[in-house]
């Protein structure tokens, strides 16, 4: 039983309303939250003394207030995601020497937020800032093949972009890859980025088990044989379990099971 119950209130109300679509009747928080309805308008009350929850007297309903708004932007400001993953990539390109990354998903696409190389290593258009299609990336399919069908059938509506002329070309390619992954535990993309390059890439998880971010390992096809790609994987598996429990999270399960 926690020993702060106030506090664990205050912050199942946050994620309650931060996951919603909108405002929500103080009943319905109520309800959700497991809380006694005199305790749900008392406690909603006072965040609302702080800003962190706001009245919508027209809809009869609560919403986030300025202050939540604030403490999410000062989280993006303070890039702790990035914080929190350089220690573990550095450590990976140590252990393999090659190339790694770290990219989320935007959209239909891989951000890449994060790269740690050894010295005089070659360097890849996939810097940290650029934006690749996620159904060609290791890293993008890492994060794809952990979501409900449903959403990335919205992510992708009609034809997908090739770079090479590899890849998948249709939704139902790309789910099948997307189930492959899921069951391997790592994904793997070979020259569909750039020729001669390859990339192995495995995610990591959020407290609820959500995809947030892939660690991706990237070499030059020609320097390692395809019977060296799983040890290569497992390395990179490693990384991002330990930025899994760095974030505080817990591993996914294949949302198709």
């Amino acid at each position: 039983m926690s020993q702060v119950p106030a506090a664990r209130r205050t912050l199942a109300v946050l994620r309650l309303l931060a996951s919603s679509a909108g405002p929500m009747p103080a009943s319905a928080i109520a309800r959700e939250t497991a809380m006694p309805r005199s305790s749900a308008h008392h406690l909603l009350r006072e965040m609302a003394e702080d800003g962190f929850v706001v009245y919508l007297p027209e809809e009869r309903a609560w919403g986030l207030g300025v202050a939540a708004f604030e403490i999410g932007s000062a989280y993006l400001r303070q890039g702790p995601l990035e914080r929190l993953a350089r220690p573990p990539l550095r450590r990976l390109v140590d252990r393999v020497n090659e190339i790694a990354q770290l990219g989320v998903l935007h959209g239909a696409e891989t951000l890449y937020l994060l790269k740690e190389q050894p010295p005089r290593h070659a360097t890849l258009v996939t810097d940290v800032g650029v934006r690749m299609p996620a159904s060609l990336t290791a890293s993008g399919r890492s994060l794809l093949a952990h979501l409900p069908a449903a959403q990335v059938r919205a992510l992708f509506p009609g034809p997908l972009v090739s770079r090479t002329g590899q890849g998948p070309s249709s939704l139902r390619e790309l789910r099948r890859t997307l189930a492959e992954d899921a069951r391997r535990g790592w994904s793997i993309e070979d020259g569909l980025i750039t020729e001669g390059f390859t990339s192995i890439a495995a995610c990591a998880f959020d407290h609820v088990g959500h995809p947030t971010a892939a660690v991706t390992v990237t070499f030059r096809r020609e320097t390692r044989p395809e019977d060296a790609w799983p040890a290569l994987a497992e390395a990179v598996r490693a990384t991002a379990a330990d930025l899994t429990r760095r974030l505080g999270g817990r591993p996914g399960t294949d949302p198709r099971t």
